[in-house]
């Protein structure tokens, strides 16, 4: 097929490069403008139009698509459908009505579960048994189109943003590919008006960890903001990020280590830290991070 693909950060790259190999003639690659990023900041292309000249494609990166000048550029690529994976800018209907077989995205979560922003890191933080990928036909909607596939998979009880947004992401470039190779058999599914949620986008006001809550809810919470914003405390003045964590037994005064292994004492249960970041440090292995920063029992942590 004749395709546009629009997206931005990593996650679109491994659609992008799933297309490119399945033999799809890909017209043109949309993504978010350059922005200022590192040191220097210096603008920095995204992942997409990265990935995108490495292939060899034409890339455009408009601020909006709402100008007539910008929906005409688009509809005169006369393309069959656009694939849409977490491109960052309202399409309007002009441009989702250009291709002949419209719009399809690619999101990350058991639609109409975590419709929005931040699929992935709500459904580690609200300690989601499984998640997955679905292929919606896109309408003016937030995430309500009907979907044409879905594909579900665990999520592992150890497992951070990070990790499954890779497997996701994987995910997302197998299952395009089959639903542009099935696409007049598949029947479009009307998502139900029950089980709707919305995954609004991460406030780093909700990274402080509450050393009240249980521990499931912290150990979530530390999941799912892992590697970003990355949920936090303070030792001694200084804070620590937490990458990595366990549930795990124990009781105590919420927010006191119960050994010298950063096991710390919740709400209810407990949960051993495994991955930690000190402020203008790297991220460590908690043992590693203990060797130079005891932290012995007894030890009171703060939010």
């Amino acid at each position: 097929m004749r395709l546009i693909f629009m997206g931005t950060p990593d996650f679109s790259v491994p659609a992008l490069h799933a297309l490119h190999g399945a033999g799809h003639e890909i017209a043109c690659v949309y993504t978010q403008p350059p922005r200022p990023a590192g040191r220097g900041k210096k603008d920095r292309p995204t992942a997409v139009h990265s990935a995108a000249e490495a292939l060899g494609l034409t890339v455009r990166h408009p601020v909006s698509l709402k100008s007539p000048e910008a929906q005409t550029e688009f509809a005169a690529l006369n393309a069959d459908i656009a694939v849409v994976v977490a491109y960052g800018l309202i399409l309007p209907q002009p441009v989702l009505d250009a291709p002949t077989h419209g719009c399809l995205n690619i999101h990350a979560s058991l639609l109409p579960r975590w419709r929005g922003a931040a699929p992935i890191h709500r459904a580690i933080m609200a300690g989601d048994a499984e998640t997955g990928v679905c292929i919606m036909q896109m309408e003016a909607g937030l995430d309500t189109g009907p979907v044409l596939l879905r594909d579900a998979t665990p999520i592992g009880q150890a497992e951070t943003t990070a990790q499954l947004h890779d497997r996701l992401a994987d995910m997302g470039g197998r299952l395009i590919t089959q639903a542009l190779a099935e696409l007049p058999d598949l029947a479009p599914e009307q998502q139900p008006e029950d089980g709707v949620t919305y995954a609004h986008k991460i406030d780093k006001a909700e990274a402080a960890i509450d050393w009240t809550r249980p521990g499931a809810e912290v150990d979530q919470q530390i999941r799912g903001l892992s590697p970003f914003p990355g949920a936090w405390f303070d030792l001694a003045g200084t804070r620590i990020k937490v990458l990595g964590s366990q549930l795990s037994q124990g009781s105590g005064a919420p927010g006191t280590t119960l050994d010298d292994a950063l096991t710390v004492a919740c709400g209810a249960d407990a949960v051993r830290l495994t991955r930690v970041q000190k402020a203008g440090k790297g991220a460590q292995d908690a043992a590693e991070f203990l060797r130079g920063n005891p932290v012995p029992r007894g030890t009171k942590l703060g939010e």
